[in-house]
């Protein structure tokens, strides 16, 4: 789309402000808000600080200098409504200078580009768990995060009391996240105090991406309209439970336009067994693409209901790869390991730049455990990273990571993981000051 055919839609749909941006590695927008005029002024010839490709999620610059503007390219497909203000839309803007190739959303778009290139049609869905508290950030602070408030704290898990108490407040939701132009399958109570879910629609990956990135922004602001906080910590503490961010994925031949792991015996076909061997192979390796937050490392806890390693089994929840047979569209893998926090784009290219691979190499996923348990490892399988340092050296390490997604991309985001480790490596916790302190 040309300029002259965006300004035309932008004055169609009767919008005055956009907000124009892109997610950074912590899946933060960053953005700037302009009025229709001024958008399209600088749309002319666009330029965006670099600073948000090595900004880390409190503001802290992890990368070098110079520090400087650089050009952008407008996704006009990515338009979309803003309902926080009125007459408003968003839209993203990409890197297309120095710090193109190692920005999320450019990073799975190779991946995509890639599957295209073997006649490979992708669709992917995000499912995400999120908390919601009845604090404020004033509160909060004052507080100094400690001793949070729940909100709904008599719900049980798929509850249908706790949908009749809070209709209200769920249906406000589902409608802000649909007035975002977030594709939504629906919302309802999950496991925990305040703890809800919402199932996303399958799209083409990139729209399934930015959709579950302005679903954790659009879910935000909701929350702070109604005087609450909503939570995508992987593991809020005590009381609470994981969360995760699980992504399904399907493969469509775009000359036949049947989906590619579907099979006539309603079975996992070669094709998803061949895409499960190169998850497999490379998760453990790069699994610091989605899960970048020490935080996210809580959730692999000993006792907790996330895998420890990358198994797999037909329709079974315990494992990290959920086959769902289909004679038909409704194949799919569910990729269950990330949490809530992921980066959504570099979630997505994780799983299908392994899953190709194994498809193009013709691999072989090991033998399906249903009946293990999450902390149970299959034998020959490699257990996850215990933490965010881990991660970051395994990615460093691993050739695979470096040949699928880049050289200074690994460099940059292991970079940006050893920072991260890095700003928490000394807190303490009250719990070990409880634990230790008079022992």
């Amino acid at each position: 789309m040309a300029l002259n055919d965006l300004a035309d839609t932008l004055k169609e749909r009767k919008i005055n402000i956009v907000h124009v941006g892109q997610f950074d590695h912590a899946g933060i927008f960053r953005e700037r808000r302009l009025p229709r005029d001024s958008f399209l002024e600088w749309a002319d010839k666009p330029r965006f600080s670099n600073t948000v490709a090595i900004w880390d999620s409190s503001d802290n610059l992890f990368g070098p200098g110079p520090y400087l503007t650089e050009d952008v390219v407008i996704d006009p497909t990515s338009l979309r409504s803003y309902p926080f203000e009125p007459d408003a839309a968003a839209i993203i803007a990409e890197f297309s200078g120095d710090s193109a190739e190692i920005m999320p959303r450019a990073v799975l778009r190779r991946q995509v580009e890639r599957a295209a290139a073997l006649g490979l049609e992708v669709r992917a869905a995000f499912e995400f768990e999120v908390i919601f508290l009845d604090e404020t950030a004033e509160s909060l602070r004052t507080a100094g995060f400690a001793g949070l408030r729940s909100f709904a704290p008599d719900n049980k898990c798929w509850g249908g009391q706790t949908g009749a108490n809070h209709a209200g407040f769920v249906a406000g939701l589902e409608d802000t996240l649909r007035a975002t132009g977030v594709s939504v399958f629906g919302v309802s109570g999950e496991l925990g105090p305040g703890c809800f879910e919402a199932t996303l629609a399958a799209e083409s990956p990139l729209k399934a991406a930015d959709d579950a990135g302005f679903f954790r922004l659009a879910t935000r602001a909701y929350a702070r309209n109604h005087g609450k906080t909503a939570s995508f910590m992987s593991c809020l503490g005590q009381g609470y439970p994981g969360l995760g961010g699980h992504v399904s994925l399907s493969l469509w031949d775009k000359a036949t336009g049947k989906n590619v792991f579907s099979d006539p015996k309603n079975v996992t076909n070669p094709a998803a067994l061949s895409f499960i061997g190169g998850m497999t192979r490379t998760v453990p390796e790069a699994f610091a693409l989605c899960a970048h937050t020490v935080n996210a490392y809580r959730r692999y806890a000993p006792g907790s209901w996330a895998p420890k390693s990358v198994g797999w089994a037909e329709l079974t929840f315990t494992t990290a790869v959920r086959s769902v047979p289909s004679q038909g569209g409704g194949a799919r893998l569910e990729f269950r390991l990330p949490g809530a926090d992921c980066n959504p784009y570099l979630t997505l290219a994780l799983m299908l730049g392994a899953g190709l691979d194994g498809i193009e190499e013709k691999l072989s996923a090991p033998a399906p455990t249903p009946d293990n348990g999450p902390d149970d490892i299959p034998p020959g399988a490699i257990r996850l990273p215990g933490s965010l340092a881990e991660a970051a050296a395994r990615l460093s390490a691993s050739e695979n990571a470096r040949r699928l997604f880049g050289e200074r991309f690994v460099n940059h985001f292991t970079r940006a993981c050893e920072v991260e480790h890095a700003s928490l490596a000394r807190a303490v916790s009250t719990q070990e000051i409880e634990r230790y302190l008079e022992g």
